[in-house]
């Protein structure tokens, strides 16, 4: 489980001001998923979606994401993985492989966290934020994720990743503008997604093993 709370270059939870925050969004709450929730609807409502507001920069860290208060989905599950690991309280990355027009081909890869309660196991929040047609909550045991899987292309992987993909870090990094990164999301074929680890089995149940 430790590796689920590791502090790395773009989960960067050390950074002081993540620490206050993460303190701050706990302050008051009674339980380990009070404490999720919060920083849970904290990231979804608070930090900007890279398209939906046609903002700039394009970040990745942890603290830049906090910083701008925008990122793309992915951004923003980093921000959420370590205000989580801040408080204590294990974190990982979690992705689909969604239709880009929901028509089909081309495809690219979405991106939202997990997160382990005590009195259930790993349950998967997206933070991506909402508007209309999208409404993620959390609200455990039942998942609400912003994406449902349609097509035969589609897919919500099961694996439960301590780090983000480096092909996503990749991305993010290599662009600067959101509409430029229109153009490079990143993508993986079902049929690679063994080589990435993203078809490992990670329960989501409490009965489930600790990993």
């Amino acid at each position: 489980m430790e590796a689920y709370l590791k502090v790395s270059d773009i989960i960067n939870w050390q950074y002081p001001e993540i620490i206050q925050l993460a303190q701050q969004i706990a302050l008051g709450q009674e339980t380990v998923t009070a404490v999720a929730r919060a920083c849970f609807e904290w990231v979804r409502d608070e930090i900007r979606h890279s398209v939906d507001y046609q903002l700039n920069p394009i970040t990745c860290r942890a603290s830049d994401v906090l910083k701008y208060k925008t990122g793309y989905c992915f951004a923003k599950s980093h921000l959420l993985a370590a205000l989580l690991r801040a408080n204590r309280i294990p974190a990982g990355f979690c992705y689909q492989r969604l239709s880009i027009d929901d028509q089909g081909a081309p495809y690219c890869l979405h991106g939202f966290n997990a997160v382990y309660l005590p009195e259930m196991g790993w349950y998967r929040v997206d933070a991506r934020g909402n508007k209309e047609g999208i409404k993620a909550q959390f609200t455990p045991p039942k998942e609400q994720l912003a994406y449902n899987v349609r097509l035969p292309e589609e897919a919500t992987f099961p694996a439960i990743l301590a780090d983000p993909l480096p092909i996503v870090v990749e991305a993010l990094q290599s662009q600067r503008s959101w509409d430029a990164m229109l153009c490079y999301l990143p993508d993986i074929a079902l049929a690679s997604a063994k080589d990435y680890g993203l078809n490992t089995i990670n329960p989501l149940s409490s009965a489930s093993p600790t990993p």
